[in-house]
This record gives structure tokens, C-alpha cells and sequence, in this order.
């Protein structure tokens, strides 16, 4: 037998008590858990798809047989074993039930040391088939999840991996990331790949909801609670229930609210606005945010016992320019959908838009980056322009010679690296430096070269000595 951390439970049917009596004792020797019954309706009672040992059934029941019984659970699950026990007389119809699909039959009188060894083959096939279907329902979500997250860089594989897993689990889960890094698809797929599927998908911007709508919203009201509530409104929280409730920008959420949010996390409970008893509700909370969490408890905008309830599980969004070649993999995805979308030839990009694909900072993320594809694919036909230009207006002198040389194309490529760290850091040279593992002297170089300076990006010289 497999081993596994719990017995494998065997379903033994049989309507006389004493058989089912001996059955338990030999089942149970050899190392399974015993569940028994009498009659197929409650044998089928005590089955669900995914069942994780066999079934062991007598030929003969009262009612229903075991024949019928065996099609009934090949219609719940064609791959579940059942092994038929027969008297003599029975073995015709035995040899028919094998071909309707048994696992296989024992004769009586059997010896007890068949019978467990019969169960053990049917329980450890069982185990192989579950085993195949997991993985293969893991391929499946994980080819679909790469659909939705795209990307080849280590930390976005990382990233599908850990929700693929976290998605199984009901905990509450704290999305981090920069504007723009896709954390409402993360929350989508949270809830599509879980358990939770067939529940509703509540998604709310708390930044993007009036300070005195926020509560209602949230918790509905009663009718009359407030001037206006003419009727009894339910709050997106209960709509949530059985689902995922999305708490996007939840540092914006108003302090006041933040405890009552906190109640609804602890007590699985809301109170309706003028209500005078608390609604059961049963949620799966997940929220983002797009600053540090501890910078905003810090700051006051977030209660630190909230936060130990959101971030259970904290799932932090790489932004673009720190996952390599994913911008080209994704800006050429985008490019093919919009034309697509447009019925549009889909353009060819130049070594130079690759180059300021992989350099460029995109402070707006995938966000910025799709509605450059989407630009790049509608102005190709009438007025194409290298997409430095679509996405910073930028005309910069030297594009002319960028599908000429090689030497143009590394003087745009340096160009674009240094200029994007710049102005990540805020003109701080030291940072720049330790970012591109450069010298000062060689970068002070290539910046003079390239006419690059730290006023580009509107930072003096005081905060460097």
C-alpha cells in the first residue's frame, strides 16, 4: 500500500452484518479505514468524485444490486475501483460486471489474505490515478495562469508558483506593488484558481469611493437608516460571501472603517448600517496596496492589528524593469492582440524600440507598456515613429541613424540604461553606481559621452559630496 499520512478509507457495501463485521476486521488488518454500509443509496451518500481508496460490494444486495451500484459509481467517478464480491452462482455476472468496468471480483468463501491483497492493488492503483489527475490539473492551471501573467523572468515564475499554491488555501493575502504591476489580476486569479471558483469575485477600490459612501458600500443598510436609504441595501462584503472579497488600494481605506474591518476578519460577521443583528458572512479577504505596508502604519493610514490580518500571505508584484526580458515578451503580446483587435497588420519593432523596451524605467508599468503596444499597433500605419518617441515625445536626434550602425544602437541602448537609473534614483550618483556596477570615473564618462546629467531629472549636486 501507498503510504500516505491517513489511512486510505475503503467503502465496504454489504446488507449482512456479519459479513460486513468480517470484512472490517480483514480491511482494517491489512492497514485501511473501514466505512460501511448497507444498500447502494447510501454507499453512493458516502462517495464524491476524487474518493480516496475503493469501494468493496457484494453482488447481492437487498434492493439495488451491486451491478447497478457499480454503474451508478462509474457515473460519479469512471476511474474509482470497485471490487464485487460473488457468491457462486454470481460468477457470470461477475464476469459481465468486469466488463462494465470492475476492478475485479472475489469468489466466496475468499480467504482473508486475498482479499486484503485485492484491496491494496485496487487502493494503490486508485493513488497512481489521483496522483496523475493532480498534476495534470496543475499543468493545466499553470499553462492558464501563464496566459494571464506573462513572463520568463525568475521572479514572475516564482510569482505564478506561489499563487497556484496560495490559492488553495483560504487565508487572507496582502498584494504589494507599484501602480500598474497587474495586482487586481493576481487577486483574479487568487479566487479562479481556488476552491472558492463558482463564489463571487467582489472587487473594490477603496481609494476610488467617497469617505461617506465607503461604510455603506461596504456594509449596506437598513431601510431608513439614513436620510435617502428607502430600501434595505446589501453591502459588498455580504455580496462576497461564498467568494473573494478584493480590497484594492487598501491603505486608502478611512481609519474610522479600518476596526470595523478588522471585526468582519476576526468574527466572520457584519453589521449593517440601523441593523440590529450582525449578518454571517463567510469571505476569503485578499487587498493590495501600492505602498510598503509598514511605511503606511508608520505614516498613520494603516492600524498595524489590521495589517497583521491582511498580509497572512504577502504577495509582492515585481515592476517591470526589474524582470529583464519580460517587456519584449510582453509588449510583442500586446502588439499581436491589438492587431488583433484593430484587424491591423501587426508592426515590425527596430532593434532600437527593443532596446528602449529593455532600458526604459516604465514608471507606469505593464499598465504603460500595454497602452504603448496599443499606440505602436493604431499609428504604424499613418505615421509609424519609434516608440522612444510614442512613449516619452521625446524626438531624439540621433533616431535617424538607429537602424543604420551598431555603435548608434549601443551609444541608445547606454543611453536609455543610465538615463532610466537616473531618474530612478533621483539623480543620486552613488545609487546609480551600485545599480550598474559601474566606476564613478567610467560613468562620469559615459554621461559626458552621451550627454547625460543628473538636472535631466531636476536633482542638484547638494545632496552628493
Amino acid at each position: 500500500m501507498t503510504e500516505t499520512s491517513d489511512p486510505v478509507p475503503v467503502l465496504i457495501v454489504d446488507d449482512d452484518p456479519s459479513m460486513r463485521a468480517a470484512l472490517r476486521q480483514w480491511i482494517r488488518l491489512a492497514g485501511f479505514e473501514t466505512r460501511e454500509v448497507a444498500t447502494a443509496d447510501q454507499a453512493i451518500a458516502q462517495l464524491r468524485p476524487g474518493f480516496e481508496g475503493c469501494v468493496v460490494t457484494d453482488v447481492m444486495l437487498e434492493g439495488e444490486d451491486g451491478m447497478s451500484l457499480l454503474r451508478r459509481i462509474k457515473d460519479l467517478d469512471a476511474d474509482l475501483p470497485v471490487v464485487l464480491i460473488t457468491g457462486h452462482g454470481d460468477v457470470p455476472m461477475a464476469v459481465d460486471a468486469m466488463r462494465a468496468g470492475a476492478y475485479d471480483f472475489v469468489e466466496k468463501p475468499f480467504d482473508p489474505d486475498h482479499i486484503a491483497e485485492v484491496v491494496r492493488r485496487a487502493c494503490d492503483k486508485r493513488t497512481l490515478i489521483l496522483e496523475n489527475r493532480s498534476l495534470r490539473t496543475q499543468l493545466e492551471e499553470s499553462a492558464g495562469l501563464e496566459s494571464r501573467l506573462i513572463g520568463a523572468s525568475p521572479a514572475m515564475q516564482a510569482l505564478r508558483q506561489q499563487i497556484l499554491h496560495f490559492a488553495r488555501t483560504d487565508a487572507a493575502v496582502l498584494i504589494t506593488g507599484e501602480t500598474g504591476t497587474g495586482k487586481e489580476v493576481i487577486a483574479q486569479a487568487l479566487h479562479d484558481f481556488s476552491p472558492r471558483q463558482g463564489g463571487p469575485f467582489m472587487a473594490i477600490n477603496a481609494a476610488a469611493l467617497p469617505e461617506a459612501m465607503v461604510e455603506a458600500e461596504l456594509f449596506g443598510h437598513e431601510a431608513g437608516a439614513f436620510t435617502g436609504a428607502d430600501r434595505q441595501r446589501t453591502g459588498r462584503i455580504e455580496a462576497a460571501s461564498g467568494g473573494v472579497l478584493f480590497l484594492d488600494e487598501i491603505v486608502s481605506m478611512p481609519l474610522a472603517l479600518q476596526p470595523k474591518l478588522l471585526r468582519v476578519l476576526q468574527e466572520k460577521k457584519i453589521d449593517r448600517i440601523g441593523g440590529t443583528k450582525p449578518v454571517e458572512v463567510d469571505i476569503r479577504l485578499i487587498s493590495a496596496a501600492n505602498i510598503e505596508p509598514a511605511e503606511a502604519v508608520q505614516s498613520g493610514r494603516l492600524r498595524e492589528d489590521l495589517l497583521f490580518r491582511l498580509n497572512t500571505i504577502e504577495l509582492r508584484v515585481p515592476p517591470l524593469r526589474e524582470r529583464g526580458r519580460d517587456a519584449l515578451l510582453l509588449f510583442d503580446t500586446f502588439l499581436n492582440r491589438f492587431a488583433v483587435q484593430y484587424a491591423l497588420e501587426a508592426p515590425v519593432t527596430s532593434a532600437r524600440d527593443e532596446a528602449f523596451l529593455q532600458t526604459y524605467s516604465w514608471p507606469g508599468n505593464v499598465r504603460e507598456l500595454r497602452n504603448a503596444a496599443e499606440r505602436f499597433v493604431l499609428n504604424a500605419p499613418v505615421s509609424p515613429q519609434p516608440l522612444e518617441t510614442l512613449v516619452t515625445g521625446q524626438r531624439d536626434p540621433s533616431a535617424a541613424l538607429a537602424g543604420g550602425g551598431l555603435k548608434e544602437l549601443m551609444d541608445a541602448y547606454e543611453r536609455n540604461l543610465i538615463e532610466g537609473a537616473l531618474r530612478r534614483h533621483g539623480g543620486r550618483i552613488s545609487d546609480v553606481m551600485n545599480e550598474l556596477n559601474l566606476p564613478r570615473r567610467t560613468l562620469n564618462e559615459k554621461m559626458t559621452r552621451l550627454g547625460l546629467s543628473r538636472e535631466q531629472v531636476g536633482q542638484s549636486d547638494a545632496a552628493e559630496s
